[in-house]
């Protein structure tokens, strides 16, 4: 299996915030935000595994600072870390005040991808070789978040078991 370099997997997406993407704030929807993250993260999975992939996890998008109407927003996404068949992918999300130049990261995410076939099953992928710091660090660091992914998805296992699949008004 051919090894690929982080820097192979970048990808930058760059929007105006315009008055239908924002809240009663002024300030760009959360949900808007989490949709292009898990967009141009899925752009950086499929090129480094050069399949279909499908989205197995988000850890948690942590807001750091608002995005303003009339800002533009840029996101910046790469595969930080590969297994068998995932991929982490690490987003950041950047606003900058286009009259200024003022810029803020305002929000994170790591999200984990799977490289599919064409009938969906799951398909091994290359490694990803870090090469600048923030990559390697990134990459150095990705096991502990990929057990605390394990460890996380089970307890959801239990708490679904848990609700159960009922309608509400079926429940006692």
């Amino acid at each position: 299996m051919p090894i690929h370099y982080v820097k192979n997997t970048r990808a930058v997406k760059s929007s105006i915030v315009l008055p239908p993407d924002t809240n009663n704030h002024h300030t760009m929807f959360g949900g808007k935000v989490m949709s292009y993250i898990d967009d141009i993260a899925a752009i950086s999975a499929m090129r480094h595994a050069r399949s279909n992939v499908v989205t197995a996890s988000t850890d948690s998008v942590d807001f750091l600072h608002p995005i303003y109407e009339g800002q533009s927003v840029c996101l910046e996404s790469f595969v930080t870390w590969t297994s068998r068949t995932s991929m982490e992918v690490f987003v950041k999300v950047v606003a900058e005040d286009l009259l200024t130049g003022d810029r803020n990261v305002c929000a994170t995410s790591f999200l984990t991808f799977v490289a599919v076939d064409e009938n969906g099953t799951p398909k091994n992928i290359a490694k990803v070789i870090p090469e600048t710091d923030e990559e390697i660090w990134l990459h150095n660091s990705a096991p502990e978040r990929a057990k605390r992914r394990r460890i996380r998805r089970e307890e959801s296992k239990k708490i679904a078991g848990e609700i159960g699949h009922l309608k509400p008004w079926e429940r006692e």
